[in-house]
């Protein structure tokens, strides 16, 4: 019961926090600010925690989505933690190496975060854009 009511938590807070990219507050006088910097960076930082988490609990709950050497992931709940958020941030903020590979709904997982990893800066430039516009 506690894995999904943890998966669920987990969704609920990656929703809010995509939310938040296409909520915007204006504000006059401002094209770039660090206010913007630091919110796209929290969004970066919450989106790769979540997914890894997504991916953590779902192999704790007997649906492994990851494999690594061809093997599920092995190891204590460190090294699988650790290879999931390993696995997140190779997935939202490159192309990937190969090295950790989805499985199963991974897969899906790997492909809405990858789609994330690219319309994150979109949204920052387009933030910036209508900021520049409206000053």
């Amino acid at each position: 019961m506690f894995p999904i009511f943890l998966l669920g938590l987990v969704i609920v807070g990656l929703v809010s926090s995509i939310r938040s990219l296409f909520i915007t507050k204006y504000s006059r006088n401002q094209s770039i600010s660090l206010e913007n910097v630091i919110l796209h960076l929290l969004i970066y930082i919450t989106v790769l925690m979540g997914f890894g988490l997504l991916y953590m609990v779902l192999d704790v709950t007997g649906h492994p989505v990851l494999i690594e050497n061809g093997q599920v992931l092995q190891g204590n709940y460190f090294e699988k933690i650790a290879s999931s958020m390993y696995f997140s941030a190779i997935t939202l903020l490159s192309v990937g190496y190969g090295d950790i590979t989805p499985i199963g709904i991974g897969r899906w997982l790997a492909i809405v975060e990858a789609l994330l990893g690219y319309t994150i800066p979109v949204a920052f430039v387009v933030r910036m854009v209508i900021n520049i516009e409206r000053s």
